[in-house]
């Protein structure tokens, strides 16, 4: 019965997914229009909509939503692999935010904004510790048995669970990368902060890892895929919530620390002046003594008497 039923079902066969093609496009194209067609308006002359890195952001972050989204991985983290679900969710909360964030120029974030009542719900939100729980809640919510087992039975559910870690993932990486200059903290501020989102992670990837038997029985089915089992596809869904989560926030941190106080203390210590440089007028020594010559140094040796021996 098993082996008729793994000949029956094929994990790999192609899955197609319109709804994931339609809003992919429709963000490109509303990118777009917003860089060629609002975004001369909104900068001064001669200033670029978007930079270079700004097209790369966001070129990064539709193919993150498009990977994360459409066949293979949504369609094996969904029905047969546990893992697979645990990467898409790190690429929906840990990889495609900051991109999204970095993508988004100011003048932009501005218009979408405002600054009326929903630039003050965006500026609550986006703090620090608003942001840092609600997206922990929801990290903890989505790894409910009971939560799992519901958003694979019910597609609305399942897409608004995704749309949620994704929202409450921008607030959270807002005070960190966002476009916004008044809403970030300072660098000493973000390594703390994203230490500290690394951390809460930790009790259901400990869970995952060490748990025995099927924790989430919607995946403990006779087709596996690779032939893992539900037990080392589960140890594996808690190491890369916390090996992959942990170390790209930890690799963010030591990048923000070198780049503020590395470069700075470097700086300080710095003792080459760049051509041009005037010299302040601390360290500019007064002297009233002429210059030493060799004519000097030559009467000195001659006026000068060689040791006797006692």
């Amino acid at each position: 019965m098993i082996a008729q039923l793994t000949t029956e079902v094929q994990p790999w066969a192609f899955q197609w997914h319109p709804e994931v093609w339609i809003l992919v496009s429709f963000l490109i194209g509303a990118y777009v229009y917003m860089v060629r067609v609002i975004g001369p308006k909104a900068v001064p002359d001669g200033v670029p909509p978007v930079t270079r890195r700004n097209k790369l952001a966001f070129g990064g972050a539709m193919l993150m939503l498009w990977a994360a989204s459409d066949w293979p991985i949504h369609d094996i983290g969904e029905e047969y692999l546990y893992s697979a679900h645990m990467l898409q969710h790190m690429m929906l909360s840990y990889f495609l935010p900051p991109l999204a964030l970095l993508a988004t120029p100011t003048w932009l974030m501005r218009v979408l904004v405002g600054q009326g009542k929903l630039y003050r719900v965006v500026t609550f939100m986006s703090k620090p510790v608003i942001a840092g729980v609600l997206f922990n809640l929801v990290v903890m919510v989505t790894h409910i048995p009971q939560m799992v087992t519901a958003s694979v039975e019910s597609g609305p559910l399942h897409y608004s669970l995704h749309f949620a870690v994704v929202m409450l993932s921008l607030l959270m990486w807002m005070p960190v990368v966002g476009p916004l200059p008044e809403l970030q903290i300072g660098p000493l501020g973000k390594c703390i902060y994203l230490f500290l989102m690394s951390v809460v992670p930790t009790v259901p990837a400990a869970w995952l890892t060490f748990a025995e038997g099927a924790v989430y029985k919607t995946y403990d089915i006779p087709v596996r895929v690779f032939g893992w089992s539900v037990e080392i596809d589960q140890q594996l869904a808690g190491a890369i919530m916390k090996t992959a989560g942990g170390i790209f926030l930890w690799t963010i941190v030591v990048y923000i620390f070198f780049k503020r106080f590395a470069v700075e203390y470097e700086g300080q210590h710095d003792y080459h002046r760049t051509p041009g440089a005037v010299v302040p007028d601390s360290e500019i020594t007064e002297t009233t003594e002429a210059p030493l010559t060799t004519a000097d140094v030559e009467k000195a040796f001659a006026g000068s008497r060689p040791p006797t021996e006692d």
